[in-house]
Order: structure tokens, then sequence, then C-alpha cells
């Protein structure tokens, strides 16, 4: 229970990894409070604890993100946590990319986060603040992958410039950088470049993975809720990977 009593908001928090943040922080004894547009928001609901807020919000409209965050703060308190998950990657070649998938990418995963978290910080007096980025950026990147390539590695940038702001006013500000994590987005991801396999490209991802296999939405959590936890409280500004090793090798080549 290194969470107890804690209240966190989490953006993106119906499926994927930000439903296995949610899943490990009520279990750590978090009260928790979601953020998400997506459709799945109400069938997630009724698979985890009923007590969770919940917001069906588009991060990239300031008036919602705010009118929700207050709403958040009135029924909950003084917020400790906010993890800045969602995030959209649509696979296209740099060329082949319109200005509106670009601008998607961007506006999501960039303008969204800074929107949250904005509104969430006058009503932080200490806490923790994680910003998903990815080892995708930073560290690596595929073909199809510039626009979100770049917004990952923009929230590298984020975390860093936020965590010097912040770091006297006890907040501190972390990012999570996974690698391949079993989630609907790598769903998705692997149908984009097979239709008629998906399967496969998974397995072939997973064998170049030093473990043997993609990660878990739990492992994930359990991340998150170290650095939202006080077992971190001297850690902040940083890029923490997890990623099975997936980064780690010189010559291994993916399907190997």
């Amino acid at each position: 229970m290194k969470l107890k009593n804690k209240v966190a908001i989490i953006t993106g928090g119906a499926m994927g990894n930000g439903l296995g943040i949610v899943k490990v922080f009520l279990k750590e004894g978090a009260k928790v409070a979601i953020l998400d547009y997506s459709e799945k928001l109400d069938e997630t609901l009724k698979t985890i604890d009923d007590k969770v807020l919940a917001y069906k919000v588009d991060i990239r409209d300031v008036k919602s993100v705010n009118s929700a965050i207050k709403d958040i703060y009135e029924k909950l308190g003084n917020i400790d946590i906010l993890v800045n998950n969602a995030g959209v990657c649509k696979l296209k070649p740099f060329m082949e990319m319109e200005d509106a998938l670009r601008d998607f990418h961007f506006d999501i995963n960039i303008k969204g986060t800074w929107n949250v978290t904005k509104a969430t910080l006058p009503y932080m007096i200490k806490g923790s603040i994680i910003n998903l980025s990815s080892v995708t950026g930073p560290l690596v990147a595929d073909s199809g992958e510039v626009a979100y390539a770049t917004t990952k590695a923009a929230l590298i940038g984020f975390t860093k410039g936020l965590a010097a702001e912040l770091a006297q006013k006890n907040i501190r500000v972390n990012a999570i950088m996974p690698g391949y994590i079993m989630t609907p987005m790598v769903e998705n991801m692997s149908k984009e470049t097979n239709p008629n396999d998906p399967q496969s490209v998974v397995d072939g991802i997973a064998k170049g993975i030093p473990m043997k296999r993609l990660g878990t939405i739990e492992e994930l959590g359990n991340l998150a809720a170290f650095l939202a936890s006080d077992e971190s409280s001297y850690i902040t500004a940083q890029g923490i990977i997890i990623d099975g090793g997936s980064t780690l090798p010189e010559t291994m080549t993916m399907g190997v």
C-alpha cells in the first residue's frame, strides 16, 4: 500500500499501459481519477474499482481538461500524482505523412501532456509527475515512426525542464521509457505492418528481445508506482527504461 490515500490522475487509463498503471495504483491504495476519451472507458470501469473517478476528456481541449482537474480536486483534495500516459502512434513514411496526421501526434502526445500538467500543478503541493515517453525517439526508431519518435523525444526535454522548475517545490518529474509492452498500440502497429499475420510481427519482436518476450502492462504499472511513491523520493528528471533489454544488443537483429 505504498500509495495509500494518495490522489492520482492517470490520462489514457482506459486501456494499455494506462490501465496497467490504474490497476497497480488501486492495489497500492491510491485514489484514482482517469482522463480518457476512448470509447472503451465505460467498459473498463466495469472491470475495476467502482470508486474510480472517470472523465471522458480530450486532452487537446484545454477548457475540458481544466474543468475535470478542478472537479477532481473538489472531490478528492490536493493531487499527489499525475501520470501523463495518453498518447498515439500512427505509422507512415515521412514524405507521405499529411500535416494533419503530424499534428495529431503533436497535439496529443506533447500539447495534451502540457495541458494536463499545467491544469494540475495549481492543485499539487508536493508529489510526483510521471510522463510516458518511449525508447522510440530518445534511443531508437524504425521506419514510419518520425512523428511518434519526435514527440516521445520531446517528452524527455519536457520532463527535464519541468523537473528543474519544480524541484524546490517538492514535486518530482520523471519519465518512463517503455520498449515493447503488450498493448493495443502494439497490436495495431503489428496489424499495420502485416495485416495478414500480425502475430508473426509480435513473435519476431519477442525473438529480438534478450528476455524473449514483451513486457506486461502490470510490470510497467509497478515501475510507475515506484516513481509515484516515497520510495523514489530522491529521483527526479530521469528517464527510466523498461524494455526487457531490447535496446541492449550491439549485434542482435530482430527476429534472430
